[in-house]
Order: structure tokens, then C-alpha cells, then sequence
């Protein structure tokens, strides 16, 4: 919320700057479990603490975690928001786990504009998807570094976009961070 709409006891107007940060789970293990029950391996319990660690460290609070009802999903959140300076409202999301690029624009677009910034926690192909779509622009390298990538787990990308969430659209955005635990 910017300091006049704070100081004005109101919620921030729908052109204001906002953030989509979007973080894939960590790292699945591959036990004889339906998919949706899947838990992490041993190297996403790692992971996820650090990714955590580089939104702290990056100033990302998030008001708002919409998170995916996979086992996966859930505990990559556990595990990555202890790491945070205050914990976010946090929403699981059954459209989330598999959902496809309009079905995640689509929840994009039903936030609420006092939200400024919003995490996702999802899956591929999807989250990378989302932020292939919505990166318009992007600062130096790290749309190519993304995409190259192939947005692996544990991996978190950050989309800049100004107005109202119920405008969220390919290309409106522009990438402004993305990081990846193995790189």
C-alpha cells in the first residue's frame, strides 16, 4: 500500500504497481501415491527453506499466498514462509494443481485490488507458462535465463505490472526477477 493510502485509511488505487511472484514447488519424491499426495524429496525440504530465504532477502512479502492443495505444494509453502518477516494470509487453491495458463489468469484476475502483491505456489507447466505470458518485458537477461532454465523447482520469478488485477493479460507485465536454487 503506498504511504498516501496508507495515511488515508484507504486501499491502494488499481493503477498502483503490483507484483505477481510465482514459485514452483520444490522438489517432488516419486512414492506409490496418487500425484496429488506426492511429498517432497529430500533436496525440495532444502530448497524450499532457501527460496524463502531469497524472497526475505529480496523485501517480497506477499499480502496474499494462493497456494495449490497438492502435498507438494503445501509443504514448499510450510517450509518457505517460516522464512519470511511476517506470514500472508494464505488461500489453498484446488484450481491451482493443474491448472492450465487461462485458468491461472483467470484466478489472476479475481484478486482484490487492495492485494499489491500476490504469490503463487503451483506447478509446471503452468508456472512457467504464467510467467512466459505475462513477461512483456523483462530486465536484462533473465527472460531468456527463465526460459532456458525451463523454470526448474524451487524456482521463483517475479512479474511487475501496473492497474488493476482484473487487467492481468499476456504481456502486461515485465519480469524483474527470477532465480533458480541450482543455477
Amino acid at each position: 500500500m503506498s504511504a498516501a493510502a496508507s495515511s488515508r485509511g484507504t486501499t491502494p488505487q488499481a493503477t498502483e504497481s503490483r507484483r505477481i511472484v510465482i514459485l514452483r514447488h520444490a522438489k517432488a519424491d516419486w512414492p506409490d501415491v496418487d500425484d496429488h499426495e506426492r511429498p517432497l524429496a529430500e533436496r525440495g525440504r532444502k530448497d524450499a527453506p532457501i527460496a524463502g530465504r531469497r524472497l526475505a532477502d529480496a523485501g517480497i512479502v506477499p499480502d496474499l499466498a494462493l497456494c495449490s492443495t497438492a502435498a507438494r505444494t503445501r509443504e514448499t509453502w510450510k517450509l518457505a514462509v517460516h522464512e519470511l518477516p511476517q506470514r500472508p494470509k494464505t488461500v489453498y487453491e484446488d484450481r491451482l494443481y493443474e491448472a492450465s495458463l487461462g485458468e491461472l489468469i483467470a484466478v489472476l484476475n479475481e484478486t482484490p485490488d487492495d492485494v499489491r502483491d500476490l504469490l503463487l505456489v503451483g506447478h509446471n507447466p503452468g508456472m512457467h507458462a504464467l510467467a512466459d505470458a505475462l513477461a512483456g518485458e523483462a530486465e536484462g537477461d533473465l527472460l531468456p535465463r527463465m526460459n532456458r532454465s525451463g523454470f526448474p523447482t524451487a524456482s521463483i520469478a517475479v512479474i511487475a505490472f501496473d492497474g488493476s488485477w482484473k487487467g492481468v493479460e499476456h504481456g502486461v507485465g515485465r519480469l524483474v526477477q527470477f532465480w533458480a536454487p541450482h543455477e
